[in-house]
């Protein structure tokens, strides 16, 4: 499997991640739960060479764990990593925070009151 990007250790890393992160959402449907748990699976396949190069990470039993990791993260991780990535390769303009203006403080207009002459 490995000849088509298929490390099978991360693949079954990530399912047990991404089952737990799934067993933690009581609240979502079976279509959302399967497509988290595929997800996971992805990632902790995809992502975790990527860490373990970054990272430095010679031991198997580390590299498990990290896909573990990357598993129960699923989605999130790869928002973060590629959020990260994509800013180093071409920075994003910050965006401007609308300034409050201060409210204009009314001085009262005294009217003049004229008087009519009493005949």
């Amino acid at each position: 499997m490995k000849e088509i990007g298929i490390t099978i250790s991360f693949l079954i890393s990530g399912l047990f991640g991404a089952i737990l992160m799934a067993s933690k959402n009581a609240q979502t449907s079976v279509k959302s739960t399967i497509l988290s748990i595929f997800g996971g699976m992805a990632a902790a396949n995809y992502l975790t060479p990527i860490m373990v190069e970054l990272l430095n990470l010679n031991e198997a039993k580390l590299q498990n764990g990290l896909a573990f990791i990357v598993g129960f993260l699923g989605l999130k991780l790869v928002e973060i990593l590629s959020n990260k990535f994509l800013n180093q390769v071409a920075p994003q303009p910050e965006e401007k925070t609308p300034v409050k203006k201060k409210p204009i403080k009314k001085t009262p207009i005294k009217k003049k009151v004229i008087k009519k002459p009493v005949e």
